[in-house]
Order: C-alpha cells, then structure tokens, then sequence
C-alpha cells in the first residue's frame, strides 16, 4: 500500500527556535539565512508597475513580445550571443520553474524517471523530483564545486529525465564547468538545464552561460529576483533548445502559469538598465569583504570569498553550534550547510543581502566577542 506524501519541514522554518539567543541584541536580529534583496529597484522599474495598463488582460504565457525582445537583448548584451525569441519564455520568478519542471519532462518522456543535480545545492532540485514522484540522485561535487560527472552509474544515466546545473552555486558560490556539463548531456541525450541566477555576480571571470555552447539540448534559467531586487515580482525567464522551450511554453498555457502583466511590463524596464546592476555588485562585494574579515577574526578560521553570488560558504565543523553561537554573539541567523544537502553539513551559508549599516551592525558586536 502506497503511503501518503508528508512534506517535510521547510528548511528554514527550523531556524524559527533560535530567535531568543540573539533578542538581547539592540537594533534586533540581522537576519542572513535566506537570500531575499533588501535593496531597492530602480525607481524607473517601480514606476513601470503602476503605469503599465497591463493589469486588464489575461497576460501570455510565454511572456509578451516585448518581454522576450528585451531578454533576447540582454542575452546580447550580456554574452554576445544572438538568441531568437522563438527560444525565449518567461516563468513566474525560477523557483516554481524548478520544482514543476519534471513532472513536465516526466510526461515529455515517460519511460525515464531521474533528476539528477548537484549534491551541494538549492534543496528544491531534489523536492521538483519528489513532488514529480521522480528519483533524486545527487552528483558529487569536486573542491572547486565542478559536477564529477564521471561519477554518475550508467543505471542513472539510462533513467535520467534531466540534469542540474547552478553556476554560481547557490550556497557554495562556486563556478562549475559548463562546457563539460553541456558536452556530457548531449553525448548522454539528456537536457541539461543551468540555473544561472545569479550570474550577474560572478567575481572571478566573465559572466558565463550555458549557451555559449549552442542551444541543442540545453537551457539556461534566469531570474530578476537576484539582478534587479525583483524577488516579489517573481519574473524569470528560460532560453534554449528551442524544442524544449516550446514543449513547455505549451504546457505552462494549459495550467495558466502566468507572470502578471504589471510585472512583464517592469521586467522589461529592468533588463533595459545595467547600471543599476553594477550599483548592486559593488554593494554585495563590499559586503562580502566585511562578513569574511569579520568571521576569519571572530571565528578563527578561514573564510573564503565566493567566485560569484553573494553567499560565503564557510567550513565550520559543526554547524549548528557556530549557528547559534553566531547568533548569540552577533545576533545574526545563518543556515547551516545540512539544507544544501548532507555534504554541506560541516559549512554555514551567510547571505550578506542585508543593508551595509546592518551588516556592519554585526561586525561591530562581533569585534569584542571570540569564539
């Protein structure tokens, strides 16, 4: 007999208990668990919400003309690589894009069942599996976060519906090879998508994407929720393989996922500006050089800057216990590495999205405490 589907806790709900060790601490928690923006937009983007008119209308699923002429320019402007709208769709924000995406290429091709993905990631590659009713097989990861795609059993390869990609890595930071994981699906037939959401913070390099290699059998996923502060407006977008991205485009149509038009409308605004996506670099690097001075002398250990994103991805030992005393000292929430996965479990993820002063509002209670 098959037994009910219990979701498990959410990862960050468990971080809930630890609020009274850090409440004795004036100006309150500074809260760097989770990487929601705290910056703003643009103003110009905020305006285009109000002013659009698009609120009317059923918008496209596909996202407007429009909306896919300013992603393809982006694309060109940012990679140097010419993308044809007919490859381009949007989704709302990228989160629900990965946790539906199996049960859409389970149905696509029914004779496989199997995601595979990074073994240190973003938790919701492995739960799209599971609500897909899809097996979820971890891939290694080397020390410089690269998919040891060598590592894979042939039985996994024969059942896999898809791979994961994330570069920058979501918590680690790390780059990984996209040539490599582009040239192994298609020597394997299996898509590989590229979550690349935080490209726009890539510090060692150019910015990378997994076009770069051609469209066949691959997609890059994007979000403005990182770029442009946009995480509430929940726009994103897919480009690729242009079979894959139609397949889906029609499918998404029958279920309504939709990103509301007032939001197509101010994305279009945002991909329009670069500028103040260089204001919000400076910012996080700024910030990332702050949290790693501070911890390295606080903790008394080593920590590294990250190759892209605005997450440090530090090697503690025991997690939980530089949780909490973290917090108790510096009343400052962080996520212990076990929710990237059990190989994260000796590392704490700190997102430094919080206002500069807040940030240095933490370094300032830290600078008498030692662990």
């Amino acid at each position: 007999m098959n037994e009910p589907f219990v979701p498990p806790p959410y990862p960050y709900d468990r971080l809930d208990r630890l609020a009274p060790l850090g409440a004795h601490h004036e100006g309150g928690i500074v809260d760097l668990s989770i990487g929601t923006p705290f910056d703003p937009p643009p103003a110009s983007v905020i305006s285009a919400f109000g002013s659009s008119g698009a609120e009317r209308g059923y918008p496209a699923s596909i996202g407007s003309v429009a909306l896919r002429e300013a992603i393809a320019s982006w694309i060109e402007r940012r990679f140097a690589l010419d993308v044809p709208t007919s490859a381009i769709a949007a989704c709302i924000g990228t989160k629900e894009f990965v946790g539906t995406l199996p049960q859409w290429m389970r149905l696509r091709n029914p004779d496989r069942d199997t995601v595979l993905y990074p073994a240190i990631s973003y938790p919701t590659y492995a739960m799209g599996a599971t609500l897909a009713g899809c097996r979820a097989v971890p891939i290694p990861v080397d020390a410089s976060g690269k998919l040891l795609l060598s590592s894979v059993d042939e039985s996994d390869i024969e059942r896999a519906l898809l791979l994961w990609v994330n570069s920058p890595s979501n918590p680690s930071g790390q780059l990984d090879d996209l040539d490599a994981a582009a040239a192994w699906g298609r020597k394997h037939s299996i898509p590989v998508f590229s979550d690349e959401c935080y490209v726009e913070f890539t510090w060692d390099g150019p910015r990378r994407t997994i076009l770069e290699n051609g469209l066949d059998g691959v997609v890059a996923v994007h979000s403005l929720s990182k770029r442009s502060n946009l995480a509430g407006a929940r726009v994103g977008f897919y480009a690729g393989d242009a079979d894959i991205v139609r397949y889906l485009s029609e499918v998404r149509k029958h279920v309504g996922m939709m990103v509301p038009g007032p939001a197509q409308v101010a994305a279009i605004a945002a991909l329009a500006d670069d500028e103040h996506v260089e204001i919000q670099r400076d910012r996080y690097l700024d910030r990332l050089n702050v949290m790693a001075e501070v911890l390295s002398s606080w903790a008394k250990c080593d920590v590294p800057m990250p190759q892209g994103g605005f997450y440090l991805w530090v090697p503690v030992g025991d997690a939980w216990s530089f949780v909490e005393r973290l917090m108790a000292d510096g009343g400052a929430l962080v996520s212990p590495g076990e929710f990237y996965g059990d190989d994260g479990a000796a590392f704490v993820r700190v997102a430094v999205v919080q206002p500069t002063d807040r940030i240095q509002l933490v370094a300032d209670r830290l600078s008498g405490s030692n662990l």
